[in-house]
């Protein structure tokens, strides 16, 4: 569906209609149109006017009422053709700068921002954690802990420390661990995670092939000690979702179970976010549009960040359809820039 022949009165009646839902939440009656349009025309014509709209699928009447509301169509066209976006305030740009500093770790830098977007926007906020072949390791470290256990205390990039504790099948004493370190350093520093992987997987195949038992257990303890770490499930940090219930309406609190669901399992929502991806600037899902039955009576606001050499990931917003679009959009596109910036450094 095409605006071409859409007239600008009839985007003008579009443009007052959804403004004014957007601010009320609920159905809009011609007369309401009339006066937000300013229209030298009669009531009866806005409603033939309307009438058109929701013809051609822009608008919609729900249940008995006699008042219209915009169809994820009718916000396409609002956002593609009509919409005028207020750029980011003074405060607005401060508290991103202050935030999003280039001392911090990339994991650091993903849940702050998740936290920023959520509290700057009034909706939930998203980011995707850099995937593993983003990520290269530095060095590890292993300390002894009481029984079978060891500390792990991995270097990630240039600032990422990530802790953690596994369990191994028979206690090591620190002069092993630190020649284990050694070896591991000595070999996979500068390699990518996926690269680690490959590695890793295929060493382990030839060392049991040979049935060398001694290298097959140091192999298996690097794999532990290393890979699952990374690319865990933390695909994405959220921050806000309580946000989306306190300001939902009773239908949207209907659609906020099966977006929560998606959000819980992942696959879906991460398969928008890919599409994000390789876009250039900020991509908007609008609700049930293009088939994506997943965000319902919500809306999907993206941009990708970087590290000003390649993608790292997307951020993004999730709102009911009916969020501020001239004040989102621009929010999502400078976080993502500053984020950038952050990473660049």
């Amino acid at each position: 569906m095409t605006d071409s022949n859409v007239s600008e009165r009839s985007k003008r009646v579009l443009q007052a209609l959804i403004k004014r839902y957007i601010q009320a939440g609920s159905p809009v009656a011609s007369s309401t149109v009339r006066q937000e349009a300013g229209l030298p025309v009669s009531a009866a014509t806005v409603r033939n006017i309307m009438s058109d709209l929701e013809h051609r699928g822009y608008l919609h009447a729900p249940h008995t009422s006699a008042g219209r509301v915009p169809t994820a169509a009718g916000y396409r066209l609002y956002i593609d053709t009509l919409l005028q976006v207020d750029m980011p305030d003074a405060a607005t740009f401060q508290a991103l700068k202050n935030e999003l500093v280039p001392d911090k770790s990339a994991r650091d830098l993903v849940q702050t921002t998740s936290g920023l977007l959520a509290d700057i926007t009034e909706q939930a906020g998203l980011v995707t954690v850099p995937k593993p072949e983003s990520q290269r390791f530095r060095q590890v470290e292993f300390l002894p802990l009481s029984g079978n256990r060891v500390l792990v205390i991995l270097v990630i990039n240039q600032h990422e420390v990530q802790n953690k504790i596994i369990q191994t099948h028979e206690p090591f004493d620190a002069e092993q661990l630190k020649a284990a370190a050694t070896l591991i350093n000595e070999q996979l520093s500068g390699c990518t995670f996926e690269e680690i992987d490959v590695r890793l997987k295929h060493e382990l195949q030839e060392a049991r092939s040979r049935i060398d038992r001694l290298m097959e257990d140091n192999l298996t303890f690097a794999n532990k000690a290393l890979l699952p770490s990374v690319g865990s499930d933390d695909d994405y940090c959220m921050a806000g979702e309580s946000r989306l219930l306190d300001a939902a309406s009773p239908e949207e609190l209907t659609h906020l179970k099966t977006l929560f669901g998606a959000l819980e399992r992942k696959k879906e929502v991460l398969h928008l976010l890919e599409q994000s991806s390789s876009a250039q600037g900020v991509k908007i899902f609008i609700g049930q549009e293009a088939g994506l039955s997943v965000l319902g009576n919500f809306s999907l606001i993206t941009a990708p960040y970087g590290d000003g050499k390649k993608t790292l990931g997307v951020l993004g917003v999730i709102g009911p359809t009916r969020m501020e679009y001239n004040r989102v959009i621009p929010v999502v596109d400078l976080t993502a820039r500053m984020l950038t910036q952050a990473l660049s450094n």
